[in-house]
């Protein structure tokens, strides 16, 4: 029988769903910062991560894919969207203390982490013993810290004198995330494509470019910290579904060959076709489908 779902109202906004509504919900973090999140579904729990430049509500259309067999869980994390901020000295530890707020609310045992976020859940499995599979996908890990530390002092100066769209091309050609083209083009250039982009204004309940440039401080302090430490990751004991897209970039795949090769329980593949941005939603280009139904085998696995 099909079923029609009605609007859901957030953020005083009427946002039209494609598929199940979703519900919102908080949980209090160890040092009490209030963690927001969506939850659609019914069945075992999956939490999904986000990474930079996004919130939850980027991958509500996966969700909506895997909420049939499973309870999805989408957290907004610190200094996003319904979270609290964050601080200027929150590290990889209080993200790790978050999720594991979250796992203890819901009882949940599957994540998957995109980017960022997945630098966040490969730390979170070293100690949280409630992880029982992991899922990654491609995390901007650089073979030392001194790479992603140059590009984050360059960035938290721009931002520091307003210069947000520059701050932004900063930190586009230092970690090459959506195209290989942005490391070669010249900064200037650049940084004026981003400053057209930053005009853009998002419907729904998506985040602009403009608000969520100041989050980057915090990631790349985390890239920061976990950049260099692939062999600490041969202590996980987890289940690891290792993903990635075939036209990602060639940071992007070095990186998760790097992780692959030191986890000892991961399975790797690769989606032909696919690139860094392909787990968000179909309206900003992406392709959750072929994401969803390898997390659906994964997680459905005893």
């Amino acid at each position: 029988m099909e079923r029609s779902y009605p609007s859901t109202i957030v953020n005083n906004q009427s946002t039209a769903l494609t598929g199940p509504s979703y519900i919102t919900g908080y949980v209090t973090s160890h040092d009490g910062t209030a963690i927001g999140y969506r939850q659609l579904g019914h069945g075992p729990g999956i939490i999904i991560v986000h990474g930079s430049l996004s919130t939850g509500y980027y991958h509500l259309q996966l969700a909506e894919a895997l909420a049939n067999a499973f309870t999805v869980y989408l957290p907004d994390r610190r200094g996003f969207g319904l979270s609290g901020p964050s601080s200027l000295d929150d590290g990889i530890q209080q993200d790790v203390q978050d999720l594991d707020a979250l796992l203890t609310k819901t009882g949940t045992q599957n994540v998957f982490g995109v980017s960022v976020g997945a630098i966040i859940c490969l730390e979170a499995a070293l100690s949280l013993p409630a992880i029982r599979k992991l899922a990654i996908y491609e995390p901007p890990l650089f073979k030392n810290r001194a790479t992603p530390a140059e590009m984050m002092k360059r960035f938290d100066e721009e931002m520091a004198q307003g210069k947000v769209a520059a701050a932004l091309a900063t930190a586009m050609k230092g970690a090459p995330l959506m195209s290989d083209i942005f490391g070669a083009m010249p900064h200037w250039l650049l940084e004026f494509m981003t400053g057209r982009m930053m005009s853009f204004k998002p419907s729904g309940d998506y985040a602009s470019f403009r608000d969520l440039a100041p989050t980057l401080h915090h990631d790349g302090r985390l890239i920061i910290e976990m950049s260099g430490q692939q062999e600490t990751l041969r202590a996980i004991r987890a289940d690891v579904l290792v993903l990635g897209g075939s036209k990602s970039t060639t940071f992007l795949r070095t990186a998760l060959a790097s992780a692959a090769r030191v986890l000892p329980h991961a399975r790797r593949v690769e989606f032909p076709g696919l690139n860094h941005g392909s787990s968000w939603n179909s309206d900003l280009r992406g392709k959750p489908d072929a994401i969803a139904q390898e997390l659906r085998r994964y997680f459905a696995e005893t």
